[in-house]
């Protein structure tokens, strides 16, 4: 099995733009039914089964593999279609920053750590600047995974904020 190091890892960072409020893009980032409506990546559906939003406090999901390319890739890493997940909050500071850290123990072969992100969202005009940087993995090809998982699922929160946008006032 493949130590997992504790020493300090580079970070990537992706940014989007919303044409919407920060308090509704906060909202899709900290409450059941916006988790729901869109986290995981493209192909996975997610179900929050507990939420604590504060320092210490977890998110508790079970996201599950519904697309046949996502099926098969799990079922070709010896991986689980269903896994629960757990986020543990590391700061709240509403409506501007979320820092949480995700444990990664579901990857066959790699010692169980801890991976940390931080979002930051912050108003310019009428619209929502949001970042997220997020600690690098083990290695390069599962950190770039873990990009494609970011992107995929701002896709799905770009699709949600777009679709909603035509009810959306961003001057709230």
């Amino acid at each position: 099995m493949k130590p997992a190091t504790n020493k300090q890892r580079d970070h990537f960072s992706i940014e989007r733009t919303y044409a919407a409020s920060i308090k509704q893009v906060w909202d899709l980032w900290t409450t059941k039914d916006g988790i729901e409506s869109w986290w995981g990546p493209e192909g996975f559906n997610v179900t929050v089964t507990s939420i604590d939003l504060r320092p210490g406090g977890q998110l508790v999901y079970l996201m599950t593999a519904t697309a046949p390319e996502m099926v098969a890739f799990m079922k070709s890493q010896s991986m689980p279609l269903s896994t629960e997940c757990r986020i543990t909050y590391l700061e709240v500071a509403p409506p501007s920053r979320l820092a949480y850290s995700t444990m990664t123990d579901f990857i066959p072969g790699v010692q169980p750590y801890d991976v940390t992100a931080v979002v930051e969202f912050q108003k310019v005009a009428n619209e929502v600047k949001l970042t997220i940087t997020s600690e690098v993995m083990h290695d390069a090809a599962w950190t770039e995974r873990a990009r494609a998982g970011h992107e995929s699922q701002l896709r799905k929160l770009d699709a949600l904020i777009s679709a909603r946008s035509k009810s959306i006032d961003p001057t709230k």
